[in-house]
């Protein structure tokens, strides 16, 4: 314990020294000549270029949602023998499973940031018998994020005295079993099985246990005996897409209608149009499920400003991805121009051109209605890997010119910019579904994809490496702190499932509810998430 502390104090005066210029950092991103300039001024900018990677993370992610709905919507047709008439019946089923989708596509997508980082850190550190903590520090960091600030988020969403609950609350548990075992299995076998060491199989089982998760949620959801829970469901939709299109208004002049801009909604219609994430909408009638249309469905749902059948041909496809540069290049909306606020106005124009070379860049992926999605869903997850490639090399920098310990960044600012995706998919679940399913789905089944995924998959890599080239196992580096932000994360993480469950009694839903007691728990939750990150972060820097 003596050399921990004297080392985080030889670290804690060598990061001083850097600062001050006392000591250079030789590394470089992108000319040599970076060098010549001071630390601190270097810390500065390449802390503006992670920012600035975050907000092409953000912008990415609009495009990635709308791809994966269009591959969760996907249905086939399939073809029935009637036994009392002998007649063909027809009907379509969709494709997608629910809890299904929110496991793989939806938490899995929110989560590749995450996922990408770690993975590039691991083929970089491919030869080295110590595994890299960069990955593995910003995973459990992420998880952090998730489950308090992403929940803090979300309960507050809803309008005041708005209840929104889990409905299917049987596959929210399992997902709740998973998520919890996915963090002792992680201590386990980093302080029990083979303390500081990571060995092959210990790997491969824990990419193998995300299979079982999925095996398990669908068992869950299909009710199979002996095997699920025995609780019902309510409020539950049959399918994710319905057949019903809500009707929109366009503006007349959009490009021919192929605009990416969104539409303009009449203001009773918006409670009723919803995306992947709010499959359930409520009417008179009862309940209906609607998604937010896309060309194919306009078409066949209203006449303008379409006064000819589009058929989505080559011709047509060009055109359609012709418009997403257009859209990159439109610097204001309709909508802001009609603004009296010139102040707001200028500071939109700003922020567009802000984005303006990501959103440039992402018009490169191809138009959602390709292949049911699926192309631009991939090209979306790859734009992330270069992102996640970037910030991956910015945070080496930082760390080399700061001297602060990168577990201590992976727990924060890393964690906090790759969760952009999950706090962007919760908040929109939250908002506009009636259940709290997606909302706090996304967050726990995010958790078990980080550890079993994103944890699973990189040590899965370098631990088969080092097995075949030098039959070694995997060494973690600084394994007591990530076992002790483990036991941390578990702690808190009691703290905040018992009072979600603690609402569920009292108030009869999870998120919402009267605006006070709403804004209580968003602040506990906060109060967790700041526990965490710092007791986490001055036991890696051996403080404590």
């Amino acid at each position: 314990m003596g050399f921990i502390h004297k080392q985080a104090a030889d670290d804690s005066m060598l990061g001083i020294s850097r600062i001050l210029g006392e000591e250079k950092c030789e590394s470089y991103l992108l000319f040599h000549y970076e060098t010549l300039l001071g630390n601190g001024l270097r810390a500065f900018l390449y802390f503006l270029g992670l920012a600035y990677c975050f907000i092409g993370l953000s912008a990415i992610t609009a495009r990635f949602f709308r791809s994966m709905e269009n591959v969760v919507k996907h249905s086939r047709r399939v073809v029935e023998i009637d036994p009392n008439t002998n007649s063909e019946v027809v009907r379509h089923e969709k494709v997608w499973n629910y809890a299904i989708a929110d496991i793989s596509l939806l938490a899995f997508g929110t989560s590749f940031p995450q996922i990408s980082l770690a993975t590039i850190d691991a083929i970089r550190n491919m030869g080295n018998l110590y595994a890299g903590g960069l990955g593995p520090g910003t995973l459990v960091g992420s998880a952090a994020f998730d489950l308090f600030p992403i929940h803090a988020v979300c309960v507050i969403v809803p309008k005041a005295g708005e209840l929104k609950k889990i409905a299917d609350i049987g596959v929210w548990l399992v997902e709740l079993f998973w998520s919890f075992w996915a963090y002792v299995w992680l201590y386990i076998i980093l302080e029990v099985w083979t303390p500081n060491v990571i060995t092959l199989w210990e790997a491969l089982l824990t990419v193998l246990m995300y299979g079982l998760l999925l095996t398990h949620a669908y068992a869950q959801d299909k009710r199979w005996p002996y095997i699920s829970l025995p609780l019902e469901r309510i409020e539950r939709p049959e399918d994710w897409v319905p057949a019903e299109v809500a009707s929109v208004k366009y503006d007349d002049d959009v490009h021919d209608g192929y605009s990416e801009m969104p539409p303009v909604v009449e203001e009773d219609e918006k409670k009723d149009i919803v995306d992947i994430f709010s499959i359930h909408s409520e009417n008179q009638a009862g309940s209906s499920y609607h998604t937010v249309p896309t060309t194919e469905d306009l078409v066949e749902s209203c006449d303008r400003p379409f006064q000819k059948e589009i058929n989505l041909e080559e011709p047509h496809l060009l055109k359609i991805w012709k418009t997403q540069f257009l859209d990159a290049l439109t610097l204001e909306s309709p909508e802001s121009r009609k603004l009296n606020n010139i102040p707001l106005r200028l500071a939109r124009i700003f922020w567009q051109l802000l984005l303006l070379p990501w959103r440039l860049l992402f018009a490169f992926v191809p138009p959602y209605q390709i292949a049911h999605g699926w192309i631009a869903f991939i090209c979306s997850l790859l734009f992330i890997s270069g992102i996640a490639y970037i910030v991956t090399e910015l945070t080496d920098l930082i760390s080399c010119v700061t001297g602060i310990n990168g577990y201590v960044i992976a727990f924060t600012a890393l964690a906090a910019g790759t969760s952009w995706p999950d706090l962007v998919a919760s908040k929109i679940a939250a908002e506009r579904q009636i259940t709290a399913d997606s909302a706090i789905a996304n967050i726990t089944c995010s958790n078990s994809v980080n550890i079993y995924v994103g944890i699973g998959v990189p040590w899965l890599i370098d631990t088969a490496y080092n097995f075949f080239a030098y039959r070694e196992p995997l060494r973690i580096q600084n394994a007591e702190g990530l076992s002790f932000s483990l036991l941390v994360f578990f702690c808190t993480s009691v703290g905040c499932i018992s009072v979600l469950v603690l609402r569920r009694l009292t108030l009869g839903a999870e998120l919402g509810g009267p605006r006070f007691w709403a804004w209580v728990t968003s602040v506990f939750f906060m109060l967790l998430w700041l526990i965490f990150v710092v007791l986490s972060s001055l036991r890696v820097s051996g403080i404590i």
